[in-house]
């Protein structure tokens, strides 16, 4: 592990390893916070992490050790289509982590995609009010990619998101990557979690990674995540890391 101020990066041989390694954070993370609060509170993105998170903690011996039963689980971003839409993250998530282990459905928080995008997003500030408190919530720990461009969750280079800071969840009507409408978690709520988890693999990312990484003046979206009391862990692969050590 090499550490760089508040980041932390595992740079993982194959992709199968750092899923191993993935597992036994997590399993960490969630029986501190259960130990601590009775809870572990997460979110979610899609795109590749849902079945890189889940390769291992759905096998029968992480089963019996994630504290599954405890897990509370967020959207970090989601596209406004119906819940069993391809496109869904929720739907991506269920598939790969839900409908193999048993995190309580009570537990599991959708957006209502029958809503207006703007609608949506206010309707999921107010679950997260409702389900962490008042205020910016504070999540154990946020589980996020990052595109080739370094965007993350939904929140891409140059878009006037990056400057939302009113918010806890925005809207988005015009995602260069369909589908064009989404919510997501603004920075105010990803820079108050107690961790940030990205996970970054393939080489089609090793571009986006040097520039995160390597480059202190880079605004892509991934690398404004800095939360103020938490820290940053990386888990990429040897294909995503290419060059980062040159």
């Amino acid at each position: 592990m090499q550490s760089e101020g508040r980041i932390d990066l595992q740079i993982s041989a194959t992709k199968d390893i750092l899923s191993k390694q993935l597992a036994e954070f997590v399993i960490q993370k969630a029986a501190d916070a259960k130990k601590e609060k009775g809870k572990f509170v997460v979110a979610l993105s899609g795109g590749s992490l849902p079945k890189t998170l889940a390769k291992e903690l759905v096998t029968d011996d992480y089963k019996e050790r994630a504290e599954f039963s405890s897990w509370h689980v967020y959207f970090a971003d989601e596209r406004c289509v119906p819940l069993d839409h391809e496109d869904s993250n929720y739907g991506l998530s269920k598939t790969e982590l839900f409908d193999k282990v048993n995190i309580p459905a009570s537990q599991i928080y959708p957006i209502d995609p029958s809503l207006s995008p703007e609608e949506c997003a206010a309707a999921y500030a107010k679950s997260l009010e409702t389900g962490i408190g008042e205020g910016i919530p504070v999540f154990d720990v946020l589980f996020l990619g990052i595109g080739p461009d370094g965007h993350t969750c939904s929140l891409f280079p140059g878009h006037p998101l990056l400057q939302e800071n009113s918010k806890t969840v925005a809207h988005i009507l015009d995602s260069p990557k369909p589908p064009p409408q989404r919510v997501t978690l603004t920075y105010p709520v990803l820079n108050a979690a107690k961790d940030v988890v990205f996970v970054s693999t393939g080489s089609s990312k090793k571009d986006a990674m040097r520039s995160i990484l390597k480059d202190p003046n880079s605004e892509l979206p991934a690398k404004l995540v800095k939360p103020s009391n938490g820290s940053v862990t990386w888990f990429i692969d040897q294909d995503a890391a290419d060059g980062l050590m040159a």
